[in-house]
């Protein structure tokens, strides 16, 4: 019976090892997947880490979402920081959070006073970037606290440069918030982080200032209309006058064509005209120097005849010039054949009563 039982002893004692060695493996495998999880994190979209080797002092920023491996026992740090876009409040009267603080309240270059209801500043860490951000600010959201002392000091600073007259044009306030987020960026981009984008509402004054806005605004945009419709009597006013000087060239062309065609036909006359001229000109020369040739031939006779008869003539006085005195005498007689003479006493009278020649 002793046997026996020993024998059950030895049984149980070797079921009872292999029991332990599986008990061994088990333990082990869990430990190994333990391991795994603590060195293994998750890193989500929108999400940086940072992994420190605290040995060496290095770090490494890890910008790839998936599984980050770090090496347990404090060989490495992991640290997730949120590269995710921020929002940054400034309304109400007083702060509320590290994203929400009391609303912004600026002097302007004229001592005046204004605010801004609800100023918006968008923000987020540079994922390159976050070993910087890790190293000035810190872990987790540490970062945020870099925003408001710079934001509120630097808006302050552009908006306080303008005047409060022309602070309430949106063009020049839309220019000095460009201004406030170039500055702020300079500020942050060396510890990595960066302002995307700058929401400011119109400046808010008084009530009889705000009054006097409106009033402004209201003159501004009555202004707008005028020249919008000075614009719009300017195009009229334009296309009126390229239609008077349509028609009136059109009315030009006509005339300018019609004063062509009277100068074609004048001057279609005027050469017709030259041309019976001319042709009046040759006859009339020809007709002239025909004449002129028979008026020189009869001149020439008459010229002839003339020496003859002055010829026959002298001639004849000079036959007459050598007969005696009684020939002549007798030649005068009857040349005075036919001619009667009444002679009456002589008077010495000055002015004679009257002398009568008959014939």
């Amino acid at each position: 019976m002793a046997e026996i039982d020993l024998e059950k002893f030895k049984q149980l004692r070797e079921q009872a090892g292999g029991a332990t060695q599986w008990i061994w493996v088990g333990a082990s495998a869990l430990i190994v997947v333990v391991m795994m999880f603590m060195s293994f994190t998750t890193l989500e979209p929108g999400e940086v880490a940072v992994r420190v080797n605290n040995i060496s002092g290095s770090a490494k920023a890890i910008t790839q979402p998936g599984w980050v491996f770090r090496m347990p026992f404090g060989v490495h740090s992991l640290h997730v920081l949120d590269v995710s876009p921020q929002t940054f409040l400034m309304k109400g009267e007083q702060s509320v959070d590290d994203l929400q603080v009391e609303k912004l309240t600026v002097r302007a270059s004229d001592g005046a006073n204004f605010h801004f209801s609800d100023t918006t500043l968008i923000f987020q860490v540079v994922g390159d970037e976050a070993v910087t951000v890790a190293r000035d600010a810190g872990v987790e959201y540490m970062f945020r606290a870099w925003i408001k002392p710079y934001a509120r000091a630097i808006l302050r600073d552009e908006f306080g440069r303008e005047s409060t007259i022309t602070v309430s044009d949106p063009s020049n306030y839309g220019a000095a918030a460009t201004r406030a987020q170039d500055r702020l960026n300079e500020a942050l981009r060396p510890h990595g982080v960066v302002v995307t984008q700058m929401v400011t509402p119109r400046p808010k004054f008084n009530a009889d200032y705000e009054h006097l806005i409106e009033e402004r605004n209201r003159l501004r945009n009555e202004l707008e209309v005028i020249k919008s419709n000075l614009e719009r009597a300017e195009t009229d006013r334009q296309r009126t006058l390229s239609e008077v000087d349509r028609d009136e060239n059109k009315k030009i062309q006509e005339r300018r064509a019609e004063l062509e065609s009277e100068l074609a036909t004048a001057v279609a006359d005027r050469e017709n005209a030259i041309r019976a001229a001319d042709t009046y000109r040759i006859e009339t020369i020809g007709v002239g120097q025909a004449k002129l040739a028979a008026a020189r031939r009869k001149a020439e006779e008459l010229q002839g005849q003339l020496e003859a008869d002055y010829r026959a003539k002298k001639a004849e006085v000079e036959a007459f010039r050598t007969q005696p005195v009684e020939r002549v005498m007798e030649r005068l007689g009857e040349s005075l054949e036919d001619v009667t003479i009444n002679i009456e006493p002589w008077a010495n009278d000055a002015n004679p009563s009257r002398v009568v020649l008959d014939q």
